[in-house]
């Protein structure tokens, strides 16, 4: 079932990526524009490489290379000492999540648009948590 659970990531991570965590504008009264991971990356890309790059990582790289490393340890493909390895890379992928949430913290305490939070920035938060959730059941019991 873990297995299982975790593979769904393969899948459900770049559906969060291209989903809208947060639709933003200017004023009140005027349609907002929606903001994805992916929309946000492209935007920094042309402002700041060096935060894209860093964002890029955070919330594309990392959560990947973490299911990719925990379904070839499921597999017996990938030696489980690997195990420490994988656990920064959640934490690293969880790190985005908080990232997004201060944003919009810091954004809403302005009062000069409006924002709201989307439903992709709950499949990317649980898209999180459950990686991180498979990684705690599969740990050997002592």
């Amino acid at each position: 079932m873990l297995r299982f659970l975790n593979l769904s990531l393969l899948i459900l991570f770049p559906i969060a990526w291209f989903a809208p965590l947060m639709r933003a504008g200017l004023l009140p009264f005027f349609s907002l524009d929606e903001i994805s991971i992916i929309t946000g990356i492209g935007d920094l890309w042309g402002k700041d490489i060096f935060l894209a790059l860093i964002v890029s990582f955070f919330a594309l790289i990392a959560p990947m290379l973490k299911v990719i490393g925990t379904a070839l340890i499921q597999f017996g493909k990938l030696n489980k000492k690997a195990r420490p390895l994988l656990s920064i890379l959640g934490k690293l992928a969880m790190a985005d999540v908080f990232l997004v949430a201060i944003y919009i913290v810091v954004t809403k305490g302005v009062g000069v648009g409006r924002l709201e939070t989307a439903w992709g920035l709950y499949l990317f938060t649980f898209c999180v948590l459950l990686s991180y959730a498979i990684t705690l059941m599969s740990k050997p019991k002592a």
